[in-house]
């Protein structure tokens, strides 16, 4: 599987899932710069940060189950557990 980020404008990215059988999907995410720094403390890059939480996305649903637009702190609304386990994979 790959993940592919790249940035659109300061707070908004188009991510790219490539899953090695199955169906490409696109993917309009939206970090903010306080949400950033919350869940990373600088530790890491935005990309990286937006790379790791599809990782875990992807473990609980398939690419295609993903929302087409988000904003990257709406998945702790679904996965209560997500914030807890992006700042240990920091």
């Amino acid at each position: 599987m790959t993940i592919d980020v790249q940035k659109k404008t300061d707070t908004e990215y188009i991510v790219s899932v490539v899953p090695d059988t199955g169906i490409v999907t696109q993917h309009t995410v939206t970090l903010h710069p306080k949400y950033y720094r919350m869940l990373t403390g600088g530790s890491i890059s935005e990309k990286k940060l937006i790379v790791r939480s599809f990782e875990f996305l992807l473990t609980k649903e398939s690419n295609d189950a993903i929302l087409p637009e988000f904003d990257l702190s709406d998945i702790s609304q679904y996965f209560p557990e997500y914030e807890k386990e992006i700042k240990k994979r920091r």
